[in-house]
């Protein structure tokens, strides 16, 4: 760490009341990783007037803390990558809980988490210009942010207390110890991947969310996978299909499913979208319990995906970066053994006839 932890906290506080910072932008200016940034203000005296934020170290028990967030009531959950940020205002209601994955459902926060991802959480209490904001924040081990769940004025904040005191962990000394983040290998040549037999196991598929283990089964990347996919199935359409696909589904009130994350989790959002704006480079989704942030310099390629399940093909836009990770995905709302949407279809069909781009075959 370049930084002690008071010079830390010290620049923190200045760029939070001068220039109204985010989090995320603070850490980079420092050259620190944002989970370091957070657990800087860990054991932190409240009597410290200097210090505007303070956080508890919790103890990494993430889906038990997930689980218990269900007291909380209303709140706002954020997940972002390096060019989308996902936010949705709900509860975590029901959720099917275990050491690997955690979703969300019946009208709650929607979302699929990755554990063994998680490395830090904290429990963070800020004062700010419009009063006191409390959030739970977990990290990767190199500090990178997963997710993030913020209360919001009907949100239980006595639960929030009660959490945060359940959860502590037993070592409250400011910092932590990131690792360098893992580097991107390059993917196999093409030649290597068994072609054929990739496009028999695209046929055989049940579930849509079967696709996601194609690139560890066949030891390519995600790109590679869409690329040699074949036509009938994949087709590369423009960058800039997102904009008129959103427009396209606000106008025709058309419900959809978004998912966008991490390596450690995807959140979802499922139903109508209404208002899109776009504030270049940025295209915004700006409904009132969903927002959308997502930069559309960003996208490297755009990809009409259709995938097999055992209630029919499922259609899907696909946004990867130039690295070829996941931006975002869209896809049809529907509920489990429904078919999807023709409308929804209709619409990828449209984004995908306007300029045709077969993948390889």
């Amino acid at each position: 760490m370049q930084n002690s932890n008071e010079t830390i906290r010290r620049n923190f506080t200045a760029m939070r009341r001068e220039n109204k910072a985010r989090h995320r932008d603070i850490a980079d200016k420092l050259n620190l990783a944002e989970g370091e940034l957070i657990a800087a203000h860990v054991g932190v005296s409240n009597a410290d007037s200097d210090v505007i934020a303070h956080a508890t170290r919790l103890r990494p028990v993430w889906p038990e803390i997930i689980q218990s967030l269900v007291v909380l009531g209303e709140v706002m959950a954020l997940t972002r990558n390096a060019s989308c940020v996902h936010e949705t205002i709900g509860a975590y209601r029901k959720t099917n809980y275990g050491d690997y994955t955690n979703s969300a459902q019946e009208g709650g926060i929607d979302f699929h988490a990755f554990y063994t991802q998680w490395a830090h959480g904290f429990a963070v209490v800020e004062q700010t210009d419009h009063g006191v904001q409390r959030s739970f924040q977990f990290f990767d081990a190199a500090g990178v942010a997963i997710h993030k769940v913020f209360l919001r004025p009907q949100s239980d904040a006595a639960a929030f207390v009660t959490l945060t005191v359940t959860f502590a962990s037993g070592k409250q000394r400011a910092g932590i110890d990131v690792c360098a983040a893992p580097v991107k290998t390059d993917e196999s040549a093409d030649a290597t991947i068994d072609v054929a037999s990739l496009r028999q196991v695209w046929e055989s598929l049940c579930k849509a969310d079967e696709w996601f283990d194609l690139p560890k089964m066949f030891s390519a990347s995600r790109l590679q996978v869409l690329r040699l996919a074949g036509s009938h199935y994949v087709r590369r359409v423009e960058a800039s299909s997102l904009q008129p696909l959103l427009q396209a589904t606000a106008q025709t009130g058309v419900a959809i499913m978004i998912l966008a994350g991490n390596h450690g989790i995807v959140q979802i959002h499922s139903g109508p979208i209404k208002r899109v704006v776009v504030t270049k480079p940025w295209i915004n989704v700006l409904d009132p319990s969903f927002n959308l942030h997502l930069r559309e310099d960003h996208i490297a390629s755009a990809w009409a995906v259709k995938k097999p399940t055992t209630s029919g093909l499922v259609t899907s836009l696909e946004l990867l970066d130039i690295r070829g990770h996941t931006i975002a995905a869209l896809f049809g709302e529907r509920k489990h053994g429904e078919p999807e949407s023709s409308a929804w279809r209709a619409l990828v069909d449209s984004i995908a006839q306007r300029k045709p781009a077969p993948c390889n075959t």
